[in-house]
């Protein structure tokens, strides 16, 4: 495979901001970046010139549960094919596969193919554009019936170790995140067991009040699932998992941008508390994502979509139908400088899932994931892991 010389107006690592530059990918890594004068380029190298734009790192979504009407858990290689080629359209290039709350047997079912997905992917040449699959995020059963969103009641079960250790070998131990409710019993020994095995204990779908919500931290708990959204609420009185949140800055908070989950106000709530190195955009995106209204499947309930918004039967918001460039501009709209507005879809999420050095970042040595986007923040080129922007 040639070498890709990108030449670029600008480029944001996001650590830095560099003018009039070039990125060198070979191989499916970048192999340089600097000023272009400084960058000696090989014999035969391919340019793509990217005039009056802005270069980034692929988008790092740790909360997708499908795309272009597949929902992952349908954990088919058609289907994760498609949610993949989906989202990279919109510049995502690395995602967690999310589950929703299901019976224990169809879990695993679908643990296994996405599983097998990811295997299989792993020492491939990527010949087509698609995010890559970094593993699994669990959301549920482990969760709150009080606040449980959409999730089916009839599936959601108490924490149990029995049951993680059979998600976890279903998953060949690629679960990352796993989200609990801290309320319940038994949630504590599940965060310290997640904990000990390497997975994200994340805070979500809870009825939590404050001092649930700083003891799941205090077991290890460091991140906040689709944070505002199915979680008891804020009241001075009553500071909740929200107070316990906002206060500790070891934990990580994802937010769904699209101006429908939560109000312009409260994100810059959660921003002006948090600030800028805490929230991460996740999309919470279905397999409406990409799509025209109509209905769709999450897990194995069906969802509708009218004007762009997810709902199920019962009128309540099941997901979203939103893509992280869109995300991106909604927060840079809300006042936020570009470059913070980016490190909350890039290195951030790349550095929860212990990443920060491969995805989520233009340097040396990282995989070529990059996006490039018009000066009024569209998608122009993408590419992943070396294929695309051509």
């Amino acid at each position: 495979m040639p070498v890709t010389a990108i030449y670029a107006s600008r480029i944001l690592t996001p650590q830095e901001e560099l003018l009039d530059a070039v990125i060198l990918v070979e191989g499916g890594r970048i192999t340089a970046i600097g000023h272009r004068d400084q960058v000696k380029i090989p014999e035969g190298a391919v340019d793509y010139v990217a005039s009056g734009m802005t270069v980034v790192p692929g988008f790092v979504d740790v909360h997708i549960h499908g795309a272009g009407g597949h929902d992952v858990m349908e954990a088919t290689p058609a289907a994760l094919d498609c949610i993949t080629s989906t989202v990279a359209r919109h510049g995502t290039t690395s995602i967690l596969a999310t589950t929703v709350t299901a019976p224990v047997d169809e879990t695993c079912k679908s643990l296994e193919g996405i599983a097998q997905y990811i295997r299989s992917h792993e020492h491939q040449e990527n010949t087509g554009l698609a995010a890559e699959i970094l593993g699994i995020h669990l959301e549920g059963p482990f969760i709150s019936k009080t606040r449980r969103g959409v999730h089916p009641s009839d599936s959601i079960t108490r924490p149990s170790l029995e049951i993680l250790d059979k998600f976890r070998a279903a998953s060949d131990g690629l679960i990352r995140i796993l989200t609990v409710a801290p309320e319940v019993s038994g949630a504590l020994d599940l965060i310290r067991a997640a904990v000990t095995n390497g997975i994200v204990a994340a805070i979500g779908h809870t009825d939590a009040d404050y001092e649930q919500a700083r003891a799941a931290i205090q077991a290890g708990a460091r991140h906040a699932v689709h944070f505002y959204n199915a979680m008891r609420p804020f009241s001075h009185r009553d500071p909740g998992v929200i107070g316990a949140v906002l206060t500790e800055p070891d934990v990580t908070a994802e937010i769904i941008a699209d101006g429908i989950h939560v109000a312009g106000p409260a994100i810059q709530v959660l921003l002006g508390t948090k600030g800028f190195d805490t929230v991460l955009l996740a999309s919470d995106g279905t397999a409406a994502t990409g799509m025209p209204d109509g209905n769709f499947r999450l897990g194995n309930f069906e969802v509708t979509v009218k004007d762009g918004v997810c709902r199920n039967s019962e009128g309540k918001l099941a997901g979203s139908t939103l893509t992280l460039d869109r995300a991106l501009r909604y927060i840079v709209a809300l006042g936020v400088p570009l470059i913070d507005a980016l490190r909350m879809a890039t290195i951030l999420p790349a550095r929860r899932l212990g990443l920060a050095g491969k995805k989520g970042i233009i340097a040396i040595g990282a995989d070529s994931d990059l996006v490039v986007l018009t000066p009024d923040l569209r998608v122009a080129g993408v590419m992943t892991r070396g294929v695309g922007l051509a």
